[in-house]
């Protein structure tokens, strides 16, 4: 049987597009895994075996999902198959045999497990009579006939990197010009000790031996001039790097449309920035130090030949075995790095979850519970740890092993040469000194092998991130926008749903929401209101018919121009940690704040008081997320943020549902003069929001089910009285 490909995955949730992208190739053909990823619509759950069928089949692998036993699994099961693991995870059975079964775990690597350690992660239990679910896969001629969609090559991925370096081409000519300098000194150094040896203490010449040893010292100075430069001059090119580097990745971030954070967890985004000072570092000082010990390694190699030729191979053996012994745990370190990134992300996305839902955990007293879980994760990434410290010094005691006795036997060799009268006693030294220099170049290029490595799996993780399409890119459809003007807004058949295996979230919408006009929208908990709201702000592309702004598609308008004129306020908008004055005035970020603007904003939205209770005022800093404000605090300065843009449409979903009466009353009375003019769009469950709307759509299941104005609806008796029968304003 031909060994089976393997690939690792480069996220936590990317384990299923990944052992797809294995069948793949196994079977011939090349798929990157986001391709695979997109047909299997995943999320930050992961994606189930619906999922992965249906992103087989678009490949054209036909596919069976089942339920067998232990037995029909190894002995009748066409392989290779997937099957389920831990109920958390996907890895790939690909081969059987009567002791073991052979798993590609794409977080892990290529693994061999006896029957009863296998079933323990398939099933939870070792019930041999038991059954777990498995996924079957047959290729079809569709799929030898499609072309392959390949991963970018790791030169096509380096390519960004060169854009940071290249700005920088006069400091890499400094550094390369000091490091030539600091060569040629370290080049002087063999040869004034053999003098010394020789001539010096060999005709017993004080003053030469004088002379010699303050040319030592002017060129040790020279030296440490040099490297005093070069370490300012490396500090300046890697800050710049760095800067560079992660700028553009978090200004990449914002481009991205709102569902690829839906298929991210926090912690492998959080792990990227890692990545991103893991290249910086590759490329700053890792790359100039390997120059730098490739010239040294050249220039005294060919010195120490002309000196001893039998030292010289000697050396060159012994440094052949040391980088195959260093060579033999580069596999090993690639699947604890790929693991050690799987658990930080894990951990760093505990750690976060365990501050955002302090509150909840102790209203339900889940503390032990979920710092058992958070320990769990600790335990997990401290036996990487140790696992890695383990490969570490095994590696480390070997290369020092061969290292020693490579040094004994040159000392023996050369020792021998000087009784037998062949060399000098200062060639001895000489020789001694230039076997030292050379060792710390080789442990330098190992270190840059190492490092290479590390960085190469940074790149790949990295370069998935500036590969995706920018929200512009992936909502336009021809590839150029259009302006906003100013019209009804009209949707049209649209149907939505957030991957090609769950249920319809909006169906068939047939809906115009008239210029200048209020449009109420209800209906019960998840019936696709908001989800509405995120269409019209181009959050989500829809899925089936069009939007049109003013007649022309959703799609083909600019989308910063776009939001530029919507006003929104959303059920989980965020406060950020700054002070009142920045945050209302958020829309306006690149230009001086407007006090009128600002007090109306803040009169609308009936803040006064709050603001002026503050320590400092406009200027009071309201920590993360609003932290210190009610929910209704929060609200108010959301509305005066949507107010203070003056936007052209304004969208309010649930906006006032954490205000108390009496407020509520005050800012909707207010509000109703601020929306002259403006096409409103207001989703709300509370009666006193939405009654005096110019229109009112009810929604139930997706779908669009009465229409008109509050009278006509309540003398309908239909699904809008239902809804709001019980409230209070209508028996008054």
């Amino acid at each position: 049987m031909k060994k089976f490909p393997f690939f690792r995955q480069l996220d936590q949730m990317d384990c299923g597009p990944t052992c797809l992208k294995m069948i793949a190739r196994f079977y011939g053909k090349n798929y990157s895994v986001e391709h695979l990823r997109s047909k299997s619509y995943i999320t930050r759950n992961g994606v189930s075996f619906l999922g992965l069928s249906q992103a087989a089949e678009s490949i054209g692998i036909k596919t069976l999902s089942v339920n067998i036993d232990f037995k029909k699994l190894r002995d009748d099961a066409p392989l290779p198959c997937i099957v389920h693991w831990k109920q958390k995870h996907f890895v790939i059975v690909y081969k059987t045999d009567n002791r073991f079964i052979y798993v590609a775990n794409p977080a892990i690597g290529l693994l061999k497990q006896r029957h009863n350690k296998f079933l323990a992660g398939w099933r939870h239990n070792s019930d041999i009579n038991g059954e777990g679910p498995v996924l079957l896969f047959k290729p079809t001629r569709e799929f030898y006939d499609n072309k392959d969609v390949p991963e970018k090559k790791i030169w096509e991925e380096g390519k960004f990197l060169w854009h940071y370096i290249k700005p920088h081409k006069k400091i890499l000519y400094q550094l390369l010009l000091g490091l030539i300098a600091a060569t040629i000194i370290l080049l002087v150094f063999p040869f004034t000790t053999q003098a010394i040896v020789d001539y010096g203490i060999g005709n017993k010449s004080l003053s030469f031996i004088y002379i010699i040893l303050l040319g030592q010292l002017m060129l040790f100075i020279s030296q440490s001039a040099i490297e005093t430069v070069r370490s300012w001059l490396l500090l300046h090119l890697s800050a710049r790097i760095n800067i560079s580097i992660i700028s553009d990745f978090l200004s990449k971030i914002m481009k991205l449309p709102v569902s690829f954070f839906e298929s991210k967890l926090t912690g492998d985004l959080l792990q990227r920035i890692e990545d991103n000072q893991r290249i910086e570092n590759f490329l700053s000082s890792t790359t100039l130090n390997v120059l730098f010990s490739m010239v040294s390694l050249i220039i005294f190699g060919s010195i120490l030949a002309t000196y001893n030729g039998k030292i010289f191979f000697i050396f060159l053996a012994a440094t052949i075995i040391y980088i195959g012994w260093v060579v033999l745990f580069v596999k090993k370190r690639a699947i604890l790095d790929y693991q050690r990134h799987d658990e930080a992300a894990a951990n760093r996305s505990g750690i976060l979850e365990l501050i955002n839902g302090i509150t909840e955990i102790k209203l339900n007293n889940s503390q032990i519970r979920r710092r058992w879980e958070w320990e769990i994760i600790q335990m997990r990434l401290y036996k990487v740890l140790m696992k890695g410290l383990a490969l570490g010094q095994i590696q480390s005691n070997g290369a020092n092993f061969i290292n020693q006795l490579k040094n004994i036997v040159i000392v023996i060799i050369a020792a021998e040469s000087v009784v037998r009268s062949q060399i000098t006693l200062g060639s001895m030294m000489a020789i001694q000194y230039i076997i030292g220099q050379l060792n710390t170049p080789i442990n330098s290029l190992i270190t840059f092998f190492q490092s290479a490595q590390d960085a190469r799996l940074s790149i790949k993780r990295l370069s998935e991130i500036h590969n995706e399409l920018s929200e512009e890119d992936e909502l336009s459809k021809n590839g150029t926008t259009v302006a906003p003007q100013p019209g009804s807004i009209k949707l049209v058949n649209a149907s939505f749903r957030y991957g090609g295996t769950t249920r319809w979230i909006l169906n068939n919408i047939d809906l115009e929401i008239p210029q200048g006009k209020v449009t109420a929208i209800v209906g019960t908990s998840g019936s696709g209101k908001t989800t509405l709201l995120k269409l019209i702000l181009k959050l989500y592309k829809i899925t089936q018919g069009e939007i049109r702004v003013a007649d022309e598609n959703i799609l083909n308008i600019n989308t910063d121009q776009w939001r530029a004129q919507c006003g929104v306020v959303m059920q989980d908008g965020f406060i950020f940690s700054d002070t009142v004055a920045r945050n209302i005035s958020e829309s306006a970020s690149d230009e001086p704040i407007g006090k009128e603007r600002l007090k109306n904003a803040v009169t609308i939205s009936n803040l006064g008081t709050l603001i002026e209770n503050l320590p400092n005022g406009y200027s009071a800093n309201l920590g993360y997320n609003g932290v210190s404000l009610s929910g209704g605090e929060k609200q108010r300065i959301l509305i005066a943020r949507a107010v203070y843009k003056n936007p052209s449409y304004l969208f309010l979903d649930e906006a006032t549902s954490s205000l108390d009466a009496n407020n509520e009353k005050e800012i909707l009375g207010r509000l109703s003069e601020f929306y002259k003019g403006k096409t409103v769009v207001i989703v709300a469950h509370r009666l006193s929001t939405v009654k005096n709307a110019d229109q009112i759509v009810v929604m139930s299941k997706g779908a669009i089910v009465e229409c008109g104005t509050h009278e006509e609806l309540v003398a309908a008796k239909g699904h809008y009285f239902t809804l709001i029968k019980n409230q209070l304003e209508l028996g008054n």
